[in-house]
């Protein structure tokens, strides 16, 4: 390792133990060094636009994003991902600790030939989440999971989530192989890869390039590809639905209570269903075609708020509800 790597070591792992710290440009022989030169041994993940690997530290462990491209990698998109992460300071956001954007000229083929030309390496260091994503977690109600750590990871993302909307940040990728799980099992959003920081008063824009995951796409982005908050509101009722039912789709709120009324904690029972419900019912509504219909992140916290002290909130719940919910 070089003297700036040597330096940028005891920096990034200053990094990592003071929370309060701010994200620092590191160097590539840094990154090399502590991933064993990105070795198939320290991969703990990959997706469509880069690789993840483990990077081991004196005093802990990171992640580290290594984007996919060489010649053609994007610098607008990475530049784009950097500038979210940096204003993405929530304990439900995946930390991030650092970047490194290095151009070398290296000869490359390009049709048979071999030319010299700038070959970009751009990688992204977050805390690392020992317990790797919410995808690999999810089940239906019979098993896995009780109802109290789903309850609190549908929290979390969803406070995760309105702080991004606050700061005028919209993920446009979120499902459950992009939110982390810490130790206890606290939710956090990652993989800013397709995010948009919008200005203070932006609230929507027009791309004519395809984004997010099928399935947590809304439905109108097919046909206007306009960039709003309500996509993420959609996204979010798609997870809360595999979260509650383990399986892709559309939630009924009858069935949902149905299979989660034998796994509940029985001292807790009431409580618990008037949390299922409500998070059914904020499911239903995030999915609505019609985006003017989807709540906003504020109203969705508001009501996770007051399911919190649910003993309390039972009867105004059941009171409201329609009849065709059966009481709890």
């Amino acid at each position: 390792m070089d003297r700036q790597a040597i330096a940028s070591k005891s920096e990034l792992e200053h990094i990592l133990l003071d929370e309060g710290a701010e994200p620092k440009a590191l160097p590539l022989s840094l990154l090399e060094h502590i991933t064993s030169s990105f070795s198939a041994d320290k991969e703990i993940g990959d997706g469509g636009f880069a690789r993840v690997y483990k990077g081991v530290l004196d005093n802990g462990t990171v992640a580290v994003k290594k984007l996919f491209g060489t010649v053609d990698l994007d610098e607008k998109k990475f530049s784009e991902e950097v500038r979210c992460l940096m204003k993405a300071k929530h304990k439900n956001i995946v930390r991030f600790l650092g970047y490194c954007s290095d151009t070398q000229g290296e000869m490359v083929d390009c049709e048979g030939k071999l030319v010299l030309a700038d070959v970009r390496k751009r990688l992204l260091c977050f805390e690392y989440l020992p317990k790797g994503s919410l995808d690999k977690q999810i089940t239906d109600a019979s098993c896995g999971l009780e109802w109290s750590k789903r309850y609190q990871i549908i929290s979390g993302i969803c406070d995760g989530l309105y702080y991004l909307h606050q700061n005028h940040i919209v993920h446009l990728d979120l499902k459950p192989a992009n939110i982390l799980l810490h130790d206890n099992m606290m939710p956090k959003i990652a993989d800013f890869g397709l995010s948009r920081c919008f200005d203070e008063k932006q609230s929507q824009t027009i791309t004519s390039n395809m984004l997010g995951t099928i399935g947590y796409l809304a439905p109108e982005f097919y046909a206007r590809r306009q960039i709003t908050f309500k996509l993420d509101i959609y996204s979010l009722g798609m997870v809360i639905i595999e979260i509650l039912t383990g399986e892709k789709g559309y939630a009924d709120i009858d069935n949902v209570l149905e299979r989660w009324r034998s796994r509940l904690d029985k001292s807790q029972e009431d409580k618990q269903l008037v949390q299922v419900r409500v998070c059914t019912e904020i499911a239903i509504e995030c999915t609505d075609f019609n985006p003017a219909k989807r709540p906003d992140a504020h109203h969705i916290i508001d009501r996770l708020g007051a399911t919190r002290n649910a003993d309390e909130f039972a009867t105004e719940t059941e009171a409201n509800s329609s009849s065709s919910v059966p009481k709890v």
